[in-house]
């Protein structure tokens, strides 16, 4: 707790950001010995000019730390820090990792196969099918899904992803306690009861513009790769790309129509070759089929089914990842509309189905 306090201390001072706060820890041992050093010492670190060591030898603001803390534990939340072994290992690979993240539920292993899905606030009913399925399809597989719990894209691929029984885990540019957008304040909740909500800004920080470019890095720094669904050349979505080729992450574009302002920048991006052209969860698994290796071979080990009458046997071998329609299940199944709809429902029951929008239906 010493150590948090004293790096809460530390982020307190301006001027003094990830990358300086980080160079300090290393030279000085620890974030207490850094509110120790004299000005004189501090100046020696790279990147500390006079006036910044002068702030962090006198300025470094205690009550700000004790405010936080109390913040903290009032609302349940926990600080995870750069230093603390369940620090995520793909946050800490980037160029400029937060040495403070504020957390509503918590980081598990399962997290290091993760991927974001984000895109426009504003989705056609083509983007919002797009978004269901690879959110489905995905947790299915056992991918961490992380977004950015705004409205849209966000806010679709992390509905979708509880309603599958998958984790996902939401970066936000406030602080924990104003959530935004605030009608998102529920689903908040709901994220951290099975996965986690994360922040780097403290307590009480309301949702200013600049904080989301930071944010977005975040978002891209936690996973493997980054699949964009309908976003403008300029939009939002669009930096968390950059960002997610700057870590050296992968980028995956899902084409739109060509009379689709909305996805204009998922185009650019696959047409200067900086994301891979998505059209199913295929050309994702086949990208990262390496690093997605160890998630693969326990798919791949055959479960045993919990028992199926006949007709749901018929049925649930019919399906696949790809969402299929119920009339062309009840063709392919030779069985009437409702008998077909009431197998589908046992099934969901059951966990092995997944039933989307529009009477879609995929095998979990």
């Amino acid at each position: 707790m010493s150590d948090v306090r004293s790096l809460l201390c530390l982020s307190s001072i301006p001027r003094l950001g990830p990358l300086k706060i980080r160079s300090l820890v290393t030279h000085f041992k620890s974030p207490e010995n850094v509110l120790r050093a004299s000005a004189r010492e501090l100046i020696r670190v790279k990147g500390i000019d006079a006036s910044l060591a002068t702030a962090i030898a006198h300025d470094a603001d205690g009550r700000f730390a004790d405010d936080q803390l109390r913040m903290m534990e009032k609302a349940g939340a926990n600080i995870i820090t750069l230093w603390d072994n369940n620090y995520p290992d793909l946050l800490k690979k980037i160029y400029d990792p937060p040495p403070l993240l504020f957390v509503f539920g918590r980081f598990e292993p399962r997290d290091a196969f993760s991927l974001a899905i984000v895109g426009t606030r504003t989705p056609s009913p083509y983007g919002q099918k797009s978004a269901e399925s690879f959110a489905a399809a995905l947790s299915g597989l056992g991918l961490t899904i992380v977004s950015g719990l705004a409205r849209g894209i966000d806010t679709i691929a992390h509905v979708t992803t509880l309603t599958s029984k998958g984790r996902t885990l939401a970066v936000i540019g406030s602080g924990l306690d104003v959530p935004y957008p605030p009608e998102n304040r529920e689903l908040m909740h709901r994220i951290a009861d099975s996965g986690a909500v994360v922040s780097e800004f403290p307590m009480g920080t309301k949702p200013d513009a600049p904080h989301f470019p930071r944010r977005n890095r975040i978002i891209s720094g936690l996973t493997l790769g980054t699949i964009i669904i309908e976003s403008l050349e300029d939009g939002g979505a669009m930096i968390t790309a950059t960002t997610a080729l700057d870590q050296n992450r992968e980028v995956f574009a899902v084409p739109g129509s060509i009379f689709e302002k909305r996805s204009s920048g998922t185009h650019k991006l696959i047409r200067e070759g900086q994301a891979t052209l998505t059209n199913s969860v295929e050309d994702i698994v086949e990208e990262l089929h390496v690093k997605l290796r160890p998630i693969l071979k326990r798919n791949n080990e055959p479960r045993p089914l919990p028992q199926l009458t006949l007709f749901e046997q018929t049925i649930h071998s019919l399906l696949g990842e790809d969402p299929i329609h119920i009339d062309a299940i009840s063709d392919r199944a030779q069985l009437s509309t409702p008998d077909t709809l009431v197998s589908l429902l046992s099934l969901e029951f059951k966990g092995l189905v997944k039933q989307l929008p529009g009477k879609m239906f995929l095998r979990m």
